[in-house]
């Protein structure tokens, strides 16, 4: 007899996306990459000097189980940090150090998702998403329930979503993948909604720090009264570097902290020690070590909305979905007549195979072409730096001229 196969459960969890272009940008040597949510600084000097010193400090507690959220000194500084930088309301919230804000996502999900008579757990998400939101909704046995409303979620559409299996509505500011800044006062009135219906706002702010316009990045957990609805998540994957180190941290209800600790001791036991002297680090060198850095990205920012601007008065066929004026990333939409059959899809895998160009797709991100008004890449600059900027962008364009002048009705 075979041994058993995947659940029927994970047989329905969106596929990840990342791994299947990695996948073909290692197959066309030389590409470069608009695809990849990251920096491209290393962590601030400290980060990498602490860890050293840990090591050659030694002892015992460093090799051994720590707290399960995480010990002391990190979660001090976490604290310190969501008080006066965020202004939290932290009464009645407990904070707690994770495996970067994913792991933060999927284990409040976890913790909030049951079955029922009725039906599945129900979580709200605007389109466009965040795939591993959708993806750890799915895990946790809950259903992923997609609000469309532009650029800029409509609190009336999401309050139309609600019913008697929703318990969280999720937000993303500044947002991934359109770079929208999301206005304070929409932030509020989505929080509002959730202490109206007794549901959560999970507001995920790991690009809090990349903010280029006139729309500050505004927590929903600083509204006085939230801290027994609100999680707020956090990274230093983004403004600090960190990626790989998988740091993150979030503030959480505190009734939900006894069901976050199973989950937690679970999955993670405690957060690495360590990892935690270099988010110390971190954190200590701050948003004004991030700022000069951050500012080279808007160079990028006005780089990426120039190249749309003359790809455009050149006749191409494109725009920019949304005004990108916060993370490091931009939605290029095609108009959709003249992309004929082509999709997002499509679009993502060609170029990277014929042109040594990688981007994702809206449909990645939940945007269907034919709803949108034609099919969408998300373009991150945070990668490159201005040469390598320029070279991928003419990439792109060449690319998509070629395509769109060939494409035709048989087009994959």
């Amino acid at each position: 007899m075979a041994p058993p196969g995947p659940s029927r459960r994970l047989q329905g969890v969106l596929s990840p996306v990342i791994p299947e272009l990695a996948a073909l940008v290692r197959q066309s040597p030389g590409s470069l990459s608009l695809a990849q949510g990251m920096v491209g600084w290393d962590p601030p000097e400290t980060v990498p000097r602490a860890v050293a010193e840990a090591l050659a400090a030694g002892g015992p507690e460093l090799h051994r189980y720590g707290a399960l959220q995480g010990d002391s000194p990190l979660l001090e500084a976490v604290s310190t940090k969501l008080l006066s930088q965020n202004g939290l309301d932290l009464d009645g919230a407990a904070v707690l150090v994770t495996a970067g804000s994913n792991m933060a996502f999927s284990a409040v999900v976890q913790v909030i998702a049951e079955g029922s008579p009725a039906g599945p757990s129900e979580v709200i998400l605007p389109l466009p998403y965040y795939f591993n939101h959708v993806m750890a909704v799915q895990l946790a046995g809950a259903v992923p329930v997609l609000v469309e409303g532009g650029a800029i979620p409509d609190p009336q559409r999401l309050a139309a979503a609600i019913t008697p299996r929703t318990r969280a509505i999720v937000t993303v500011s500044p947002n991934n993948p359109s770079g929208v800044v999301i206005p304070a006062a929409v932030l509020a009135a989505i929080n509002r909604l959730c202490a109206l219906h007794g549901l959560l706002h999970i507001s995920d702010e790991a690009y809090e720090l990349f903010v280029h316009g006139g729309e500050p990045h505004w927590s929903a957990g600083s509204q006085s009264g939230s801290a027994a609805h609100t999680v707020s998540l956090h990274s230093l994957s983004k403004a600090y570097g960190m990626a790989g180190w998988r740091l993150g941290y979030m503030a959480v209800p505190a009734a939900l902290l006894p069901a976050l600790q199973k989950v937690q001791d679970t999955v993670l036991i405690c957060p690495p020690r360590l990892t935690q002297h270099g988010a110390l680090a971190a954190l200590r060198a701050g948003p004004s070590w991030c700022a000069p850095r951050i500012a080279g990205l808007a160079d990028r920012r006005r780089q990426l909305l120039a190249a749309v601007a003359e790809a455009r008065d050149s006749g191409l066929p494109v725009q920019l979905w949304a005004n990108p004026d916060g993370a490091f990333y931009g939605l290029l939409q095609l108009d959709r007549a003249a992309a004929g059959p082509l999709t997002g899809d499509t679009l993502m895998r060609r170029l990277v195979r014929e042109y040594g160009l990688a981007a994702l797709s809206g449909e990645s991100f939940g945007l269907d072409p034919a709803r949108a008004g034609g099919p969408l890449l998300r373009l991150s600059y945070g990668l490159l730096d201005g040469p390598q900027l320029a070279e991928a962008l003419d990439r792109l364009f060449n690319g998509l001229r070629r395509l769109l002048a060939s494409a035709g009705p048989s087009d994959p």
